[in-house]
Parts: C-alpha cells; sequence; structure tokens
C-alpha cells in the first residue's frame, strides 16, 4: 500500500531521538486530526488506573480504532504528541516505551510532555495524533 507520509531524518540532529524529526505530506492527501486517545473502557471508565503503561496501551488500542473509522492505521500518522500526568521523568518514559513500541518501525515525530492534570478521573495518559492517507 502506498502511504502519503514522508519521515525525515537530519544527519545533523542527534540519533538518541526514537523518532524522526519531520514528516511531510503531499497536497492532495487527506489529513485525519483525532481527538486525544485517552484509555476508557467501552463504558467510559477508566482502564488500568495508577498504571502508565497499562493506560497509555489502551490510548494506543482507542487510537487505532478512531484512526480506523477513518480509514487509516499507526502506519498513517504523521505526528503525535504524548501527554503523562507525571513529574517524573520514568513515569514519561514508561508510557513512551508503549506508544513507541506501537509505531515499531514508523517512527513518526513525536513530543513527550508531562501535564499536571488530563480531563477523566484517574487518567494518567493521552495522545493527540495527526495521520494523512492518499484516497483511492
Amino acid at each position: 500500500m502506498v502511504r502519503a507520509i514522508t519521515l525525515i531524518r537530519s544527519d545533523s540532529l542527534s540519533d538518541v531521538a526514537e523518532y524522526a524529526y519531520a514528516a511531510t505530506a503531499p497536497a492532495e492527501s487527506r489529513l485525519i486530526f483525532l481527538a486525544g486517545a485517552c484509555p476508557l473502557n467501552d463504558d467510559g471508565s477508566t482502564a488500568a488506573i495508577g498504571d502508565y503503561p497499562g493506560q497509555a496501551a489502551k490510548a494506543v488500542e482507542n487510537m487505532q480504532a478512531a484512526l480506523a473509522a477513518a480509514g487509516a492505521s499507526l502506519q498513517d500518522v504523521i505526528s503525535t504528541r504524548v501527554l503523562v500526568a507525571s513529574a517524573r521523568q520514568e513515569d514519561l518514559v514508561a508510557a513512551w516505551k508503549v506508544v513507541r513500541d506501537a509505531f515499531g518501525d514508523h517512527d513518526v515525530p513525536s513530543t513527550l510532555m508531562g501535564v499536571t492534570v488530563l480531563g477523566y478521573n484517574d487518567q494518567l495518559v493521552e495522545i493527540e495524533a495527526v495521520a494523512a492517507v492518499l484516497d483511492s
């Protein structure tokens, strides 16, 4: 399948980051802007209370469902922002590892941020994303 996005790396920037530094999509692509994917169960309750990796996994699962409804997949994501309700770097990294692993070789430009609070009771993780697809 032909993908709309191109991931861009730079030899003049550190290769320590586990993601591309930029991405592009051609003018003819359809952009998909996702609401923040939250770690919510079907009944609206928060999944994996107190568990950063568990909430990240549920948020990824919900993001995949939203992408599928829009005719896309993780491979069509052009950028992400991972929000983690913690001031502890190890909590951010624990959530990030789950998100990063879900994307595999598709290492989209990403931002990982610690925030003070998120919108749902007991919510620790939220993932914002933008995707681009070529309509057939």
